[in-house]
């Protein structure tokens, strides 16, 4: 068994500054899917919201994240983590964060504000349009630095470990995990008094995500199995703009291209945004992917295009240069003609209940960043507010943990039991079922529902759960069969919530209740086991 202090699970923006946080108080062990640099923070290009321009104020980017939220936010987390936000950004830059910086009127160097979907100012703090890999390194650099830090690559969490499961105290209490290690082809006990889940989103869970394929769910499937409260599934955000092409997987086309001009239009050429917002392109997400869903619907085509070719080139080359590069190397020249775009799944604005700290319902454990819900994105996120949302919670969550850090349970630990089990027959039963949720959740639980196709894709979920949970007790656990199970379990989460909510609001459009219910205005769609 090995055993810590503190154990996080993911190696993102919470991950990494948790850990930071916490390191010099005990033994810190960072699992992760993959390398230590893979993460949805890496992949994030836009930047992080934050109050820095002088036209700016706390009021507006509180008004701003409200608006977007239709209703659900908790107006006291959006405020705490509006306000905290600068602090936590200057450490962010204590640390080596470049952030893209331009002249002023007087020569002077200044912060290069970008603006976004939803913004009311200029507030995005970039770096180019990779911001989330410059994130990433300047953290892994500070980690490396810090001997009280064990980073455990190529490990994927199964299952919490809690008192309750094993029968030893009445209050769930978390005592760390069972993982699996990858390359050693073994299943390890993970024993810590704090576990912390930075695992992200569940953006694989559709067929078509600008989420790298880590994104599985796995926090809130193991969160929801030990007992947790879920909340807000219903509420998926689709990126309007995802590159279409044949050969472009997964890749994102910036909000903050539209910030700076860019124009969606259909492919004759006409600019449908204008009719459906009053802020045109610049409307938030979940308005823009209705819109290029219906226009593609209304005339058959199978994407729309964004155009910011009447901005001069070398402008759109300096400011985003990894789409250009990438979209370049796809036949496309951003600079000369228009970028063929689709929404795709994109981030997850509902999962564990937690508070502003993120504490959980479950004694020792915690939750922050894309997997925890903490009322801030309400029913649909603020562009650009999550890494702001990640860096101040993770630093809430790791005071708090330092400050209510429990003994070490006393309780003997059982080693994973594989029992009877063998090696799986056949593997094809796994990537079938998984390309099925996929499809099913695209087709059924997309962009635009109705109950019809919700309980249709209820009923399916069902079956293949039984077939999953007969195949995950009768063979030997595989990285593919654990994350078929969680995105099952995830699945599952979304269409029960979706069915939960008898109206429109935000991310969750339905056609058999296309108004918003104003009994609904404050209500969640919360679940537990």
């Amino acid at each position: 068994m090995k055993q810590f202090d503190f154990l996080i699970l993911g190696s993102g923006i919470a991950g990494l500054s948790f850990a930071l946080k916490v390191s010099p108080h005990g033994r810190v062990a960072i699992v992760t899917k993959k390398n230590r640099a893979e993460s949805n923070t890496n992949y994030a290009q836009g930047g992080i919201a934050s109050v820095t321009g002088r036209d700016d104020s706390f009021e507006l980017h509180v008004r701003d994240t409200l608006a977007a939220g239709a209703g659900l936010c908790k107006e006291p987390v959006v405020r705490t983590i509006v306000e905290e936000g600068p602090a936590r950004i200057q450490e962010l830059i204590e640390l080596g964060m470049k952030f893209s910086e331009s002249e002023n009127h007087s020569g002077s160097r200044v912060l290069d504000l970008g603006r976004e979907g939803g913004h009311s100012r200029r507030r995005i703090l970039h770096a180019k349009d990779m911001t989330g890999r410059e994130i990433e390194a300047a953290l892994l650099n500070a980690i490396s630095k810090q001997p009280n830090i064990s980073i455990f690559e190529n490990h994927l969490a199964i299952d919490l470990i809690t008192g309750q499961k094993l029968g030893y105290v009445s209050k769930n209490h978390c005592l760390g995990a069972y993982v699996f290690d990858k390359k050693g082809n073994c299943v390890e006990t993970f024993s810590a008094p704090v576990t912390l889940l930075a695992t992200g989103g569940c953006g694989k869970v559709y067929l078509y995500t600008t989420n790298p394929d880590i994104a599985t769910g796995d926090g809130v499937a193991m969160a929801f199995r030990a007992g947790a409260g879920i909340a807000n599934m219903e509420f998926v955000q689709f990126h309007p703009t995802c590159l279409y092409h044949p050969r472009a997987k997964s890749f994102l086309i910036s909000e903050a291209v539209r910030g700076e001009g860019g124009i969606l239009k259909n492919l004759d050429g006409v600019a449908f945004m204008d009719g459906a917002h009053p802020m045109k392109s610049l409307a938030p997400r979940d308005i823009v992917a209705r819109a290029i869903d219906s226009e593609m619907k209304k005339t058959g085509a199978d994407c729309v295009v964004l155009d910011i070719t009447h901005e001069p080139a070398n402008f759109i080359i300096e400011r985003f240069p990894n789409i250009y590069r990438t979209c370049l190397g796809y036949g496309i020249d951003i600079t000369r003609e228009p970028i063929p775009v689709v929404p795709a799944a994109h981030y997850q604005c509902g999962g564990v209940v937690t508070n502003v700290d993120g504490e959980t319902d479950i004694a020792g454990l915690y939750a922050v960043g894309e997997v925890a819900c903490t009322g801030l994105h309400g029913a649909n996120r603020l562009a650009s507010n999550s890494l702001l949302e990640a860096l101040v919670c993770a630093h809430r969550a790791a005071a708090k943990a330092i400050a209510c850090l429990p003994p070490e349970a006393q309780v003997k630990i059982p080693p994973w039991q594989s029992g009877n089990a063998t090696n799986a027959d056949e593997l094809v039963v796994v990537s079938h079922n998984w390309d099925e949720i996929r499809r099913l959740m695209w087709d059924y639980v997309g962009i635009v529902r109705t109950n019809k196709r919700l309980e249709r894709a209820a009923k399916r979920i069902a079956n293949l759960q039984d077939e999953i949970r007969e195949y995950y007790w009768n063979f030997i656990v595989t990285s593919d069969l654990l994350e078929l199970r969680n995105i099952a379990t995830v699945a599952e989460l979304i269409v029960r919530c979706a069915l939960m909510r008898p109206e429109s609001r935000g991310l969750n459009y339905n056609l058999d209740f296309p108004e918003s219910n104003p009994e609904w205005a404050k209500r969640e769609t919360v679940l537990r086991r």
